[in-house]
């Protein structure tokens, strides 16, 4: 009887060693398949690493998660997720938080688990991660680790040939939320796909108040998803800020929720100030980016600093180190020509960009359409280029689908003599950034595969 019970706790006890031993095995093999990749120079190794560790060890994520000791944050929604948990990490880095964070935004699980393994090391802890997850995956990461938070920031129409219809989107969202019910949710309230998720969960909402734009900025024209409310009826507006965001509500009662961090914008051409009330105490921030978009960003990071403890000191110096994840209103110099680099994907955030571009800029856009990117390019066509019909200089087109672009432009308006097709990406940079007036402005507004290229060019 008692050899029987010693040889149960010792083949538990053997399955517990191999257990912790094949998790310092994959992340040996990581580190390994990372140096090889970084010597024969092949890619950037991004996903790889991630997908030999998942094939190899299913577990590992879930191991992992015991190396987070204290909120592990994840992050979803169609756009801004990368700047948003850039600066959610950001805020826990200069706060001297030691936190894993996805940051080169490969947001699929194999992305994740790359991160993990090509960074925990078996003998140290880590304060917090900070997990950007594209919706569709969502469900599959909380399959291996569960997490404290989730923030959402809003569901517009993507990659309709990847995703289908917001609803759906929505469904894969609710799917992953569902699978947590310890989980905190922390919504858009502006977006009322994103205000109706989670049933069983705690509910955070953060969303403006008011939002003033200084000089000729305005409220987007960009067509706007319709919406109706759970009685049928369409929601109707009070205010609406860009695309189906801002306080909307239905004749039946049901109206926009009221927020726990309550935000107020004024956006300049080249910074934001943001006033965030909460229990009836009032922060102030400023932050060094661009756009009405990224004002939703920081607003939700600045939610999510507040709600997990840090200070408005705490959190103003983190944004005054933020640096722009890449191409995300990204500021950077090309061939000695200061340069803007904004990634365009989708109608609504495409708009947005759009509103940002200085029109004496010389701008490139670069379109692909790579599976990443969506091979559906109809966007194009509901995205506002009419706003640079006026623009000063040449407009260059680039990528797989540079003569679609250039037809979308003539379409908006833009002089044909002022539309100039150069499918090579690299040429086209190298002619966007040419000029002998090194105080000409570049503006780069590239599709996703567009983007990555750009991020390989030696820049002068």
């Amino acid at each position: 009887k008692y050899l029987y019970i010693i040889f149960i706790l010792l083949f538990l006890f053997c399955g517990f060693l191999w257990y912790r031993l094949k998790f310092y095995i994959s992340i040996i093999l990581a580190r390994l398949i990372k140096l090889t990749i970084k010597l024969v120079g092949r890619s950037s190794g991004t996903s790889f690493v991630g997908m030999f560790t998942l094939k190899t060890n299913p577990d590992f994520l879930n191991f992992c998660s015991k190396y987070i000791l204290h909120e592990k944050i994840s992050v979803t929604g169609t756009n801004g997720k990368t700047t948003t948990a850039g600066l959610i990490a950001q805020i826990l880095e200069a706060n001297k938080k030691e936190v894993i964070h996805n940051a080169q935004g490969a947001n699929m699980l194999t992305g994740i688990a790359n991160v993990f393994a090509t960074t925990v090391v078996p003998s140290k802890r880590y304060d917090n991660c900070v997990l950007e997850s594209d919706e569709a995956y969502l469900a599959k990461l909380y399959d291996y680790m569960k997490l404290d938070y989730l923030v959402v920031t809003n569901l517009f129409r993507d990659q309709l040939d990847r995703y289908g219809e917001l609803d759906t989107t929505a469904k894969k969202i609710q799917a992953a939320i569902d699978k947590n019910k310890d989980l905190v949710l922390l919504l858009n309230a502006d977006d009322p796909l994103v205000a109706n998720l989670g049933h069983e969960n705690k509910k955070l909402f953060y969303g403006f108040e008011e939002i003033e734009f200084a000089g000729n900025r305005t409220i987007s024209q960009a067509p706007a998803e319709m919406f109706n409310c759970v009685c049928g009826k369409p929601l109707e507006y009070s205010k609406r800020f860009y695309a189906q965001q801002g306080h909307y509500y239905c004749s039946c009662g049901y109206k926009r929720p009221e927020c726990d961090y309550k935000g107020n914008a004024k956006i300049y051409d080249d910074y934001i100030e943001i006033k965030v009330t909460h229990n009836g105490k009032e922060t102030h921030y400023t932050f060094d980016s661009i756009g009405l978009y990224n004002a939703y960003n920081a607003l939700a990071a600045i939610s999510m600093a507040l709600e997990i403890g840090y200070s408005q000191e705490e959190i103003q110096n983190a944004l005054n180190t933020y640096k722009a994840m890449f191409g995300r209103a990204e500021k950077t110099e090309i061939n000695g020509h200061k340069t803007i680099i904004q990634l365009i994907k989708n109608p609504a955030g495409a708009s947005e960009v759009l509103k940002t571009v200085d029109l004496s800029s010389k701008i490139l856009i670069a379109i692909n359409d790579n599976f990443a990117d969506g091979r559906d390019v109809s966007w194009l066509w509901d995205a506002e280029f009419e706003l640079l019909k006026n623009t000063e200089k040449t407009i260059i087109t680039s990528g797989i689908r540079a003569n679609d672009m250039a037809l979308r432009l003539k379409y908006a308006g833009v002089p044909t003599e002022k539309i100039k097709v150069v499918p090579d990406l690299y040429k086209a940079v190298e002619e966007a950034s040419s000029s002998g007036d090194k105080d000409e402005k570049v503006t780069i507004m590239p599709s996703y595969t567009a983007l990555l290229q750009i991020k390989n060019y030696k820049r002068g």
